[in-house]
């Protein structure tokens, strides 16, 4: 667990800002690692843990601290939930990010909303009067080189003593160049010779700027993160984002995400292109070893009763649609398909023995009963340990031995009723594997005597 906050101000530092001095409050951060228990000595969960550390370090006034789990997803750390915002420029964005930020405070979901964009690091902006500098005969170039060499630093030649060449630097001392006020001691020189102060010529602002000007996609962009309270899942904060960028951004806003956000999206993605892949891969199998499209048709059916049963285990146990039932849902298209595959390959096994197709397949449903039961009864019993263990990595085991258990069942009983029917209705349109053998059998006993001739 890391615990990230920002103190209020302890002391008050000078720091230099362009075009001249100021002095700042210097906001102290820190980072701290909490290592837990092992999970046999405590009885707590690492977010309930987190969940209480959040609460007790709120009660600190003045500090701002933002408790974190190390995620498995990403090594980079941070929220989980990470919107980009990127536009044209930082004047917009900071707008855009006002708006965003109004609305994830009213997400009770949401917890410690924040941006990578602060404006906190002041700054002392010199603004010269150039009509009245032309006026008065002060040339630009005069005010900036005074500025530069009396606030800052000039290099203006070298001089060589004992071999050695040195750089000659002009600057003012330190106690003439400690305030804004110290600019009434300059003056610069008219092009009549007169001597005017600078501080006739220029007006002073100050104004506070980020420290940093950050970039994503070579686009100016401002990160939006936010923490997510227990039982809100990832995937519906993304969704909600999407909705309040929508009604609060312009059309000319990009959003993007990053962190785990971007990983979630990515694994999302990569795990649905599988899942297509291998119900493609497994209906061509079954197409060239069936000789046909209709069976594996008939077989693949199953797979959306294991998908449903899955989907039903994770409601009840209030688990949630992520990686790691993803994963266990592609594996349900194998586990599923074998029943379907015992059932018909029986059935047309039986057909090529001279059976009609209701006769076929009502008997291939009851005698493969017992090897569909044996064998998915194996398939929950192996997967119970996944939900009955417990300790680190428990989640993620629970949630896949729910998807494998729920799955198989619901399929086991449901494809028991599916396939036979669906055989009964689409078979009509197939002939036996081994039709074509028996008709070309049948033409040689008519003719026994067409080879020979």
């Amino acid at each position: 667990m890391t615990l990230a906050g920002a103190g209020s101000p302890i002391n008050r530092v000078n720091s230099r800002v362009p075009g001249g001095w100021g002095r700042s409050e210097e906001m102290h951060t820190g980072q701290a690692t909490v290592l837990l228990k092992s999970w046999d000595e405590r009885d707590k969960s690492t977010a309930q843990v987190v969940d209480e550390a959040r609460a007790l370090l709120a009660d600190i006034p003045g500090v701002r601290a933002i408790p974190q789990i190390r995620q498995g997803l990403v090594r980079s750390g941070g929220q989980p939930l990470q919107l980009v915002l990127g536009g044209p420029s930082y004047d917009e964005l900071v707008e855009w990010r006002d708006r965003m930020l109004k609305r994830m405070e009213q997400n009770p979901q949401l917890f410690s909303p924040d941006s990578d964009y602060k404006e906190t690091r002041p700054q002392l902006r010199v603004s010269i009067d150039r009509s009245r500098a032309a006026d008065i005969g002060v040339s630009v170039d005069d005010i900036g080189r005074t500025l530069e060499t009396m606030m800052g630093s000039r290099r203006v030649t070298t001089f060589v003593d004992g071999g050695e060449e040195y750089d000659v630097i002009l600057q003012a001392q330190e106690s003439d160049r400690r305030s804004p006020t110290d600019l009434n001691n300059l003056y610069v020189r008219a092009r009549s010779g007169q001597l005017i102060p600078l501080a006739n010529l220029v007006t002073l602002s100050e104004l506070a700027e980020p420290g940093t000007l950050n970039r994503f996609n070579r686009l100016r962009a401002i990160t939006l993160s936010a923490g997510l309270v227990p039982g809100y899942t990832l995937g519906e904060a993304l969704d909600w984002m999407r909705q309040a960028a929508a009604e609060e951004l312009p059309d000319t806003a990009q959003i993007d995400f990053k962190g785990e956000s971007r990983e979630f999206q990515k694994a999302g993605g990569a795990v649905a292109f599988t899942f297509a892949m291998a119900l493609l891969i497994v209906f061509l199998v079954l197409a060239a070893q069936f000789e046909s499209f209709v069976h594996p048709l008939v077989i693949m059916l199953t797979v959306p009763l294991a998908v449903l049963g899955a989907l039903l285990g994770l409601w009840l146990w209030g688990s949630s649609l992520n990686l790691f039932s993803q994963i266990g849902i592609v594996m349900l298209v194998g586990l599923a398909a074998k029943n379907g595959i015992l059932i018909v390959e029986f059935a047309n096994q039986l057909r090529d023995q001279g059976r009609d197709i209701r006769e076929a397949i009502l008997e291939a449903a009851a005698v493969r009963l017992r090897p569909i039961l044996m064998t998915s009864i194996a398939t929950i019993t192996g997967a119970l340990p996944l939900i009955l263990a417990t300790g680190a990595g428990a989640a993620s085991r629970i949630t896949i031995g729910v998807v494998v258990v729920f799955g198989v069942t619901l399929s086991t009983l449901l494809s028991l009723f599916v396939v036979p029917v669906f055989y009964l209705l689409l078979a009509r349109f197939t002939r036996s594997p081994e039709a074509v053998a028996r008709e070309i059998e049948e033409q040689e006993n008519l003719h026994p005597d067409a080879e020979t001739a």
